[in-house]
């Protein structure tokens, strides 16, 4: 007797369609790491090296440039202010979305639905649209009151908190409205005010979508160049602007390019893998309501 038909799980996918899909992430991955290994690689080497023909092996090994990267320019200095303007700009724009985010999620109030498609909106418009009017605002205000903006680590913290806030604010309430209002009700039966609810109970349960945002923030403060090049002066410069004085006038290091841009990236990339998690979550809940 002929053998019956073994019906096909509808899990089951064609071998065609596997080995498709492992050659284009082969290559995709391949393509991403190429990159990375010219860097580490140039960044290996000797200055007479890297200028010459490229080599994929060094011939010659040396540290010297993640030694001389720290010499050539104040990179410490830079490096310290990144991390203020980037940890201040990420804490502000936490606290101020959660409470906004909270407020627009458990709250019916006049104007509400205008306030979230304005927040949104903000996100359709380039950057660099923003660059003069924010610039002539922190000269006028500097003019007026005396507090200088332009050219100080407070000018470029509001600024890239007015960049971060608009998405903080429109992915924290997904994340709230997918939080069950019960619980909310449940810590008020238990004594709770608004605020006891929402720091008792509401942000402990919303911990993977706020360090979503805490990486959001702190990565577009992190890497900005734009901004920072117009707004900082010697002693505000961020590492993103303070990594083309490795070229000078006669010659560019570029192996000491190539090291700095590595330490540069280690706070980043050591930061995601940690909360890779978090990060996951945050934005798979944020997304999906």
């Amino acid at each position: 007797m002929p053998r019956a038909a073994v019906p096909r799980s509808p899990m089951a996918q064609p071998r065609s369609f596997v080995w498709t899909r492992r050659i284009v992430l082969t290559l995709l991955l391949v393509f991403v790491l190429v990159p990375v290994y010219v860097i580490l690689s140039s960044s290996l080497k000797s200055l007479q090296d890297v200028q010459g023909s490229f080599q994929w092996i060094p011939r010659h090994v040396t540290v010297k440039p993640y030694v001389d990267i720290w010499k050539t320019i104040p990179l410490a200095h830079y490096f310290v202010n990144s991390l203020i303007v980037s940890v201040s700009a990420t804490l502000l724009s936490v606290a101020v979305a959660i409470f906004a985010s909270y407020g627009v999620s458990r709250y019916r109030f006049a104007g509400r639905r205008l306030f979230t498609v304005t927040v949104l909106s903000t996100q359709m418009f380039p950057g660099i649209l923003f660059l003069l009017p924010l610039y002539l605002i922190f000269v006028n205000i500097g003019n007026d009151t005396g507090i200088t903006l332009n050219g100080s680590r407070l000018g470029l913290i509001i600024t890239y908190l007015t960049f971060s806030l608009p998405f903080s604010i429109w992915m924290l309430v997904g994340y709230f409205d997918s939080i069950p209002r019960d619980l909310d009700e449940a810590a008020k039966v238990d004594g709770c005010g608004p605020m006891g609810a929402l720091f008792r109970v509401v942000v402990p349960a919303a911990i993977p979508g706020i360090v979503a945002v805490c990486v959001y923030a702190f990565m577009t403060a992190w890497g900005e160049v734009l901004f920072a090049s117009v707004m900082t002066n010697e002693s505000t410069r961020t590492l993103a602007v303070g990594l083309r004085e490795y070229a000078t006038q006669n010659d560019v290091y570029w192996n000491q390019v190539m090291a700095a841009s590595l330490v540069v990236s280690v706070p980043v990339v050591a930061g995601f893998l940690l909360l890779q998690r978090y990060l996951v979550a945050g934005l798979t809940a944020g997304a999906v309501k």
